[in-house]
């Protein structure tokens, strides 16, 4: 498995892209609900409103059109809600112009942002991102598995397509647990948060030769669908609280019905109609 672009050569006519958590591995509603939204509430000394707060960072993070989002756009969010509805946030505008203008969007890039302005909400906005790593990386490894279905889906797929993991996680966490339960075995190259956005590391995909009509991001948020639509590529949802399902008919029908050239057209329209209802419910 390629850990970089410029290693990664194209092997396959077929390339699935596929996201991690929320997707792939089942530890995207522990993550938020064990980890980012309470290291947000001790960060910002909020605990006079958790409950509130609590309830709609999961509603922003998990369940609607927002879901999937980039970690330091989710608190840029949340932080501005706060401010406006229950106390003063320092600084918060200038983590918003960071998230809006910064090309990467991790802990080395806000560093490097710190070491540009010694604003106090930037500080504070990487002491939260430690603090929510330090939190998942203590969490057991049986509350980080992988979806029923997905190590059988890759493999299958694998026959076909090259298996790229396209993630806006940290690095080191995804391959940590894609390794704990076999499923690199069936991966050609891993792109987490430190290479770019999920569009731009599709576009880079792009670039070792595959045919677009050839591509399939395979995600659970709306900026996986967004990733594909920049990149004029198919997009198939895994749905929330669907997995299960979702997985196996990755492997009964999609994966066919992609290399015999039919899932274009109006069997994809019909996954996006119901992923997007999903999440508007």
């Amino acid at each position: 498995m390629s850990t970089y672009l410029n290693d990664f050569q194209k092997r396959k006519d077929y390339l699935i892209c596929v996201d991690s958590d929320g997707c792939a591995m089942d530890t995207m509603d522990i993550k938020h609900i064990r980890c980012f939204g309470p290291c947000m509430v001790e960060e910002w000394e909020l605990s006079e409103w958790e409950a509130p707060i609590l309830e709609r960072w999961n509603v922003m993070n998990l369940y609607s059109m927002t879901r999937g989002i980039n970690r330091f756009k989710g608190l840029a969010m949340a932080l501005k809600e706060i401010n406006d509805t229950y106390c003063k946030i320092e600084d918060v505008d200038v983590l918003d112009q960071w998230v809006e203008s910064s090309p990467e969007l991790s802990n080395p890039a806000l560093e490097k942002a710190i070491a540009e302005n010694d604003s106090i909400i930037l500080k504070k906005a990487l002491s939260w991102s430690k603090k929510v790593n330090e939190s998942i990386n203590a969490l057991s490894d049986d509350e980080k598995l992988p979806f029923v279905g997905v190590k059988e889906g890759l493999e299958y797929a694998h026959q076909y397509c090259d298996i790229a993991i396209v993630s806006s996680a940290n690095r080191q966490a995804v391959e940590d647990e894609w390794k704990m339960y076999h499923l690199l075995e069936h991966v050609d190259i891993m792109l987490a948060q430190d290479v770019g956005s999920k569009a731009h590391c599709i576009q880079e995909l792009l670039k070792k030769g595959y045919d677009k009509n050839n591509v399939l991001m395979v995600g659970d948020a709306p900026g996986d669908l967004d990733a594909a639509r920049k990149n004029d590529v198919s997009f198939y949802p895994i749905l929330v609280t669907h997995e299960k399902e979702s997985w196996n008919e990755f492997a009964d029908i999609v994966i066919g019905r992609l290399v015999s050239g039919t899932y274009q057209g109006d069997y994809e329209q019909v996954k996006i109609n119901q992923f997007l209802e999903n999440l508007s419910n």
